[in-house]
């Protein structure tokens, strides 16, 4: 095992470096100037203009840029955003706590209901509660979460008033008043994103279970006399979550990137506005930043996946 982590997470270092190489080309080379909007004040005369992009280091060339990057970022400094002149480290962490929230929230709810949903979905195939829940899944997984939302909106908001349809960050209110408030303007992203991962995963949980309740070895298990509790959670559901996992594990990452989505829907000050703003900017450490700790995060997950592949599948080894 330690042997297959070791060469795993080598074989990860070039990979990380290949597509931090590459994204950083696309920006250096793509239309827009960081300092267009500085370029377009007459108060700024054009020496220090110049001035100021020396310092930031953009008459470089490509590889030298790069090179300074890479070396910054490896002793943890993402350099400075261009638009807000804030270190970049700092507005991720003013943001990741919001995405943390309403994203992670609603994304664990949705692995909470979707699975056992899609388990018991599939051992009563074609019952009354199979129908309804492979219909609602269908509905929230043909409807986009921009559909969604503005549906919540128009209902929750317009309509009866119950809940605010922006989110706010300068809620002031104290005590369990504030609270509520807060959990409140949260509701509508969260059921928003919910909706729409609970109804992917439970369908793709009820076909990997279907798939698996119909082999040789469960058919096994219920001739031995096993109970069909015993056989569900023994053996099939136990196979059947096998590639689930994956799934699961490689949808955490977006929870960094937040639903980008959503967030501009509901105003969210989250890490997928952040992205947004970055990308109309022309914002290259922010974007840079949070595209590389989003690899790093998918090189992560895919290696948890595997881990967890030998721990539900005993015939899986690692040499």
């Amino acid at each position: 095992m330690t042997q297959y982590l070791i060469r795993r997470i080598l074989i990860s270092i070039p990979t990380l470096i290949a597509i931090s190489i590459v994204i950083f080309t696309i920006l250096a080379l793509a239309p827009g100037d960081p300092l267009a909007e500085l370029a377009m004040n007459p108060a700024v005369p054009p020496e220090v203009r110049q001035r100021i992009r020396q310092s930031m280091g953009l008459d470089d060339p490509i590889p030298v840029r790069y090179v300074k990057w890479a070396s910054s970022m490896l002793r943890g400094d993402f350099g400075y955003s261009f638009r807000s002149k804030s270190p970049v480290i700092d507005l991720i962490r003013q943001r990741l706590p919001t995405t943390l929230y309403v994203i992670g929230t609603a994304y664990v709810l949705s692995v909470l209901i979707a699975i056992p949903v899609g388990v018991l979905s599939a051992i009563r195939q074609y019952s009354i509660f199979d129908n309804i829940a492979t219909t609602l899944a269908f509905i929230g997984f043909s409807l986009p979460t921009f559909v969604t939302g503005i549906l919540f909106i128009l209902v929750f908001s317009v309509k009866l008033g119950w809940l605010p349809m922006i989110y706010r960050t300068t809620i002031e209110t104290e005590g369990l008043a504030g609270l509520w408030e807060k959990i409140k303007q949260a509701l509508m992203p969260i059921m928003v994103l919910a909706l729409f991962e609970t109804a992917a995963l439970a369908r793709y949980t009820r076909a990997a279970m279907l798939e698996t309740i119909h082999q040789d070895y469960v058919r096994t298990a219920r001739a031995k006399g096993l109970s069909e509790r015993a056989v569900i959670l023994r053996h099939a559901l136990r196979n059947a979550l096998i590639p689930v996992v994956t799934i699961v594990a490689l949808s955490i990452p977006g929870i960094f990137t937040g639903a980008v989505i959503t967030e501009q829907i509901f105003r969210v000050p989250g890490m997928g506005s952040l992205l947004i703003s970055a990308i109309r900017d022309n914002d290259t450490p922010v974007i840079m930043a949070i595209t590389i700790i989003f690899s790093a995060l998918v090189v992560l997950f895919n290696l948890i996946a595997d881990i967890l592949y030998g721990v539900l599948d005993p015939r899986i080894k690692y040499e």
